[in-house]
């Protein structure tokens, strides 16, 4: 698995490393779905786009985990497989991502908010790493 749950004293937090950007945000969502041990529900799936802008990879990754935790919280739907693409522009990045949901059936734990907490994409020598923390 690319990625792995570390400690941290009042919150959650995920370490995610991926050989690209879109691959590290779509590693971040299946982390924090197995942070909340989401469930999928048997029945069909769906799929949804997401458009997204941010004025860094940051708060981009913040505002797609975001969409994804009130998914689960208000609609009870978990997303399981990503294609994400993303733009980098001189002023701003965008995000577009095709995603499969599911109905949520359960959820072990619930995940208040994606937080900026030392948040920092950083490149490797095999592409991407990042720490997120989740206020619980």
């Amino acid at each position: 698995m690319p990625f792995e749950e570390t400690s941290h004293t009042a919150d959650w937090a995920l370490r995610v490393w991926a050989d690209d950007l879109p691959e590290l945000f779509a590693e971040a969502a299946r982390g924090m779905n197995a942070l909340m041990g989401a469930r999928p529900a048997r029945g069909p799936a769906a799929q949804r786009t997401l458009s997204l802008s941010a004025p860094d990879a940051e708060a981009l990754l913040v505002a797609f985990l975001s969409e994804l935790v009130f998914a689960a919280e208000q609609e009870r739907l978990m997303f399981t497989h990503f294609h994400v693409e993303i733009l980098e522009r001189p002023d701003e990045w965008e995000l577009k991502a095709e995603m499969q949901s599911a109905p949520l059936e359960s959820a072990s734990k619930t995940i208040k908010a994606v937080t900026y907490h030392h948040l920092q994409i950083r490149p490797t020598a095999q592409g991407y790493e990042t720490e997120i923390v989740f206020d619980v």
